[in-house]
């Protein structure tokens, strides 16, 4: 099994900052253009950013011997793979963007926010909606059905690469959640994206300044060289 290490404390505070906005356009520059999970939405508002290492879980289509109420008991099902799952990460469940069975409800949410999860990031569905926002567990999917999962899924895996919206997922890898959805920062290139992403907030701060007091855009969203030189020095003045 994968052991998830732990996000180092200077880079997740500083990714809790940063939308998932920003981090599309900074691994847009790095050439990645697939890393937003399609179909992940909060499935309330105010669950605020989710940062996280990711676990992964799996399902394939049903198959009638194989997805059936007893499955739940089985070495191989969602319970035990929620049994392994470390403190602060997020599960991301590929459920092939199944919307008419729900992977968890409100039990095995429970269960998650007791272990310490930190979200359930899915391009499925929740059931038991109500009683899964009761739980607090931070969630993202594409929200709910009454059916169970064997309705329409088979449980086949965790702790293994998977497609989630359309986008790989390999456990380590960071998911950052808010708003705008979910996105994925492979391992190798988190130092250096955090750091871009850091920047670039701070200089989005700036031109947000620079609009409200009249300024137009061409020549400072991008900015040319006048406006880089103007942001270095009120950023050096607020770095202080």
């Amino acid at each position: 099994m994968t052991d998830l290490t732990e996000i180092p404390a200077d880079i997740a505070a500083t990714l809790a900052t940063v939308s998932t906005a920003t981090l599309t356009t900074v691994l847009l520059k790095k050439g990645l253009r697939n890393v937003w999970l399609r179909g992940t939405r909060p499935l309330r508002a105010g669950f605020g950013r989710q940062v996280g290492r990711a676990f992964t879980l799996r399902f394939v289509p049903a198959r009638e011997d194989l997805a059936t109420p007893e499955s739940w008991s089985s070495p191989i099902s969602t319970r035990a793979a929620i049994e392994a799952m470390p403190a602060a990460c997020i599960a991301v469940v590929d459920a092939m963007g199944i919307t008419d069975a729900g992977i968890f409800g409100d039990i095995l949410c429970a269960r998650m926010a007791k272990r310490g999860v930190a979200a359930l990031v899915s391009d499925g569905v929740v059931r038991d909606a109500a009683g899964v926002l009761g739980t607090g567990l931070p969630v993202w999917c594409q929200g709910a059905a009454a059916p169970p999962s064997v309705a329409a899924l088979t449980f086949v895996a965790w702790d293994q690469p998977i497609g989630c919206g359309g986008v790989a997922v390999f456990p380590n890898d960071v998911v950052v959640a808010d708003d705008d959805g979910a996105v994925l920062i492979p391992q190798a290139l988190l130092a250096a994206v955090t750091a871009e992403a850091a920047e670039q907030e701070q200089q989005e701060t700036w031109i947000m300044g620079e609009v409200e007091g009249g300024a137009s855009l061409p020549g400072l969203y991008p900015p040319n060289a006048e406006n880089k030189a103007r942001y270095a020095a009120w950023a050096a003045q607020r770095k202080g």
